[in-house]
């Protein structure tokens, strides 16, 4: 169900490879949450973002007939836990499905949320200007994934997941990356199926952030477009295809600057009642920023 930024294409290509697990080659289908999210596309390459978004229930429900008696059958889009008036939608098509939800340190999420968004070359603003324009953004119709501090607040969202569905698994994005198999056994339990089974991609890591030096090739793998739009409905992006590309992209790959001490501050004081609340219902944040719980 999301959050952005949180680790679903990861936890989407581990659940593929268990064999009594069905996902659509196509993740981030984003069908349940169209009424609120079509209409957002006023920020620069929101339009072209957009292209592979499922729009009707028969693309939608044709995206599973694969399917083939597997014991869990799911998909991945970030966007459903941001909209909470589209769980009584899911659970009307879905009868109350599973949903794992992934959060990470809300500040760092942010701040790879903005990255993001510079990799593509579509943000042209330093991150402390990118977040006093959030609202003036969201007047202007700019497509949510702009929203860094939105996507960032987790609470309130998930007490409504709770509420609306009767199983919820609630994982971080830090705990998939540091236990990753024990992390992923978890999800595998959470759905029912054998968690002794260990996928063969579990070392894979995928979308690794961080920043690119610009030509053709980066140029061509981040950057909004129509031939990129194009490539993407045409071709199903498989794991090997991504580390394929993550292995051609990495010479290219550099740190970006970290954030400036005084707006790291500014964000924890923001965020720090929202965690100090999802850490009292049980979720770990121990390995998120120390200065949240000071």
């Amino acid at each position: 169900m999301g959050f952005p930024k949180c680790g679903s294409t990861a936890l989407h290509y581990y659940l593929d490879a268990h064999p009594e697990i069905y996902m659509p080659n196509q993740k981030e289908l984003h069908y349940f949450t169209q009424p609120y999210i079509s209409k957002l596309n006023q920020g620069e390459g929101d339009v072209a973002a957009k292209e592979g978004q499922i729009k009707t229930t028969h693309a939608y429900f044709n995206l599973f007939k694969g399917v083939k008696g597997e014991k869990a059958i799911g998909e991945t889009s970030p966007s459903y836990i941001n909209y909470p008036d589209s769980f009584k939608n899911i659970n009307k098509h879905l009868s109350n499905p599973k949903v794992i939800i992934l959060i990470r340190d809300p500040v760092k999420r942010a701040y790879s949320n903005y990255l993001h968004l510079l990799r593509e070359q579509r943000e042209t603003k330093n991150f402390s200007q990118s977040l006093e324009l959030e609202d003036k953004r969201k007047e202007e119709g700019y497509s949510d994934f702009w929203y860094y501090k939105f996507n960032s607040f987790y609470y309130d969202k998930i007490i409504k997941a709770k509420e609306a569905f009767t199983d919820v698994l609630i994982l971080t994005q830090e705990e998939l990356n540091k236990n990753t198999k024990k992390t992923i056994a978890t999800a595998y339990r959470f759905l029912e199926v054998d968690d002794d089974f260990t996928p063969a991609n579990f070392n894979n890591k995928y979308n690794k952030g961080g920043l690119y030096k610009k030509n053709t090739i980066t140029n061509f793998v981040f950057r909004q477009g129509k031939i990129k739009s194009l490539i993407k409905k045409a071709f199903n992006i498989t794991p090997w295809m991504k580390s394929i590309k993550n292995n051609i992209i990495s010479r290219y790959q550099y740190k970006p600057d970290p954030i400036d001490s005084d707006l790291q501050n500014k964000l924890i004081k923001l965020f720090k009642k929202d965690v100090l609340k999802i850490t009292e219902i049980g979720v770990d944040t121990s390995l998120w920023d120390d200065n949240f719980f000071k």
